[in-house]
């Protein structure tokens, strides 16, 4: 009996000892939640061990680690993706995580080609959040057509020079407005792809364009073009398409140029925000395509509205007026000031200020909740820059922040509740708000999104915990820098970097979502490559006859 109880004992002694050993194998433990994973469509209450920023089990037994997070009543989801961010700067951090994003890309607009290694070390240890961003074609555009060759503005968040290139002649700032008017030759569309192709060798995500902005200035040729050097490196396109905002024949024809050049090329694509008259036929033509196996996809943000500048070509009377029927009196609102603009008050402004921010009515109210229910279709919030913005920090109160459009601080949430009060399936709504952005961006080969937008063992640690019941956007038209509530807590790579709706100064796990390096794939296209060609029969490809310049 007495041999039993030492032996009892040291049983214990040893159970004892270990106990403290299995309490440490998580660094984070996420207990009682209720975990969606839009892959797998596995939705239970579980707990979630995290290690070494990894999920490391998702199990209905009882875990323990060196730090726990209570996560009864609420959601547990991959840490939402915004892929459609031109803000990607200190001052807008702590509302991108009051809105449960864990990463942000530009792939609309993007970095330009030579430094795109730049804007990315510009950011490395300094973001919360992840971070990535295509490769420019608007940029490269402004350099080769209007010898703009300052980039100051990259590295900070001036947004008014995206919208026209500044340039010093003699000493004096000068606007030009080459990059969205003028076509290219070809020794000048040669240049083009080079500076593209630099960024795409550094490791940009794709190439971005707005060729919405520059209808004139550029070919079906040049479009072609880009979408085949982003081929050599299997990297999408982005496109802010032709004819955005048109009617719906224009949108859908802008759309099917950059799909049409993607079954030719076998390349992959995006629709930046396709909200907008034709969307339902836009949204049909990429389900038909993926599931012919062509990874096109496209993304919405959930507002009628939308915000751009007020010399944006598409306002011009010629078009918003004339062609589409609007009165700027009801459509076009200053940012700012919210008056909404004449046709006079307009051209005065664009004397004093070009650029000036602009909230644009193009859709029906209606129409959000539409969009929502379209299955495959990611979440882009096109977030804008706040102008002024050279004195904003990190501490800046909300209530000190410029007005912009309620998109920048409130798209996710507004997603989840638009979906709670119009009984969109909450499955639905975490896919669009992680997983619709995270798996094309995997299929294309980009690592770091395979292990994101997803709630599984071995993903990265990104994760958005809200309450499902009390999640919204209160950012308004009004006043678009109000935060979302409702979301708890945000992990980036396994670390907190939000907790109980507090953003945390200085803890910054951000990590740059962007491919290797490698070698330039390009090669400058001779005219005959360069410029449409007559072919000698339909399948005789080799044997073109070139018939005129790259005009």
């Amino acid at each position: 009996m007495k041999r039993l109880k030492v032996v009892l004992g040291l049983i214990v002694l040893s159970l004892m000892m270990i106990m403290p050993a299995m309490a440490a194998d998580y660094d984070l433990v996420i207990n009682n939640g209720r975990v969606m994973d839009p892959e797998t469509k596995y939705d239970a209450v579980a707990n979630v061990g995290i290690k070494n920023g990894k999920i490391a089990v998702i199990t209905n037994k009882t875990i323990s680690g060196k730090e726990t997070i209570d996560a009864k009543g609420l959601v547990v989801a991959p840490g939402f993706i915004d892929g459609h961010q031109h803000c990607i700067e200190p001052y807008q951090y702590r509302l991108m995580l009051r809105d449960g994003r864990t990463t942000l890309l530009d792939t609309e607009i993007g970095a330009h080609g030579p430094k795109l290694d730049e804007w990315y070390k510009r950011r490395e240890g300094k973001a919360p959040v992840n971070f990535g961003v295509a490769v420019a074609h608007e940029f490269a555009r402004a350099e080769v057509l209007d010898g703009f060759t300052d980039w100051k503005h990259l590295y900070t968040p001036d947004a008014e020079k995206t919208r026209s290139t500044r340039v010093m002649i003699d000493g004096k700032e000068t606007i030009k407005e080459g990059w969205s008017k003028t076509r290219p030759n070809l020794e000048q569309g040669n240049q083009i792809l080079s500076l593209l192709d630099e960024g795409l060798a550094q490791g940009g995500l794709g190439i971005g364009t707005t060729v919405g902005y520059m209808r004139a200035g550029v070919s079906a040729r040049e479009i072609f073009e880009l979408q085949k050097l982003g081929g050599l490196y299997d990297r999408f396109i982005a496109m802010h398409f032709r004819y955005t905002p048109g009617d719906d024949t224009t949108e859908v024809n802008g759309i099917q140029e950059m799909l049409a050049n993607a079954a030719a090329l076998g390349t992959p694509a995006i629709a930046s925000h396709f909200n907008n008259p034709g969307y339902n036929m836009v949204h049909e033509l990429m389900v038909r395509m993926r599931e012919r196996g062509y990874n096109v996809w496209g993304e919405i943000y959930p507002y009628a509205a939308g915000s751009t500048a007020l010399n944006a070509v598409f306002l011009e009377p010629e078009m918003w007026v004339k062609t589409l029927g609007n009165k700027y009196e009801d459509t076009v609102q200053d940012v700012a000031t919210g008056e909404f603009y004449t046709q006079k008050s307009r051209e005065e402004m664009i004397k004093k200020e070009p650029a000036r921010l602009v909230l644009v009515y193009k859709n029906p109210e209606s129409a959000v909740v539409d969009w929502l229910k379209m299955p495959g279709v990611a979440i882009g919030s096109d977030g804008m820059p706040m102008i002024p913005s050279d004195n904003l920090t990190w501490d800046t109160p909300f209530e000190d922040l410029p007005n912009t459009h309620p998109r920048t601080s409130g798209s996710f949430g507004a997603v989840l509740r638009l979906s709670r009060e119009n009984n969109i399936p909450l499955m639905q709504a975490v896919s669009m708000t992680s997983y619709n952005y995270a798996k094309p961006l995997g299929e294309m080969g980009l690592k770091s999104m395979q292990v994101r937008g997803r709630m599984q063992e071995g993903m990265v640690a990104d994760i958005t915990i809200f309450d499902p019941d009390t999640v919204r956007d209160n950012s308004t038209y009004a006043n678009g820098r109000l935060p979302s509530s409702g979301i708890l807590h945000v992990l980036v790579n396994g670390v907190i970097v939000m907790k109980d709706q507090e953003p945390l100064k200085g803890v910054n796990p951000g990590q740059p979502i962007r491919f290797e390096p490698v070698e330039s794939k390009f090669k400058p296209l001779t005219k005959e490559g360069w410029t449409q060609t007559f072919y000698a029969s339909p399948v005789d490809f080799g044997g073109g006859i070139p018939c005129c310049d790259f005009h």
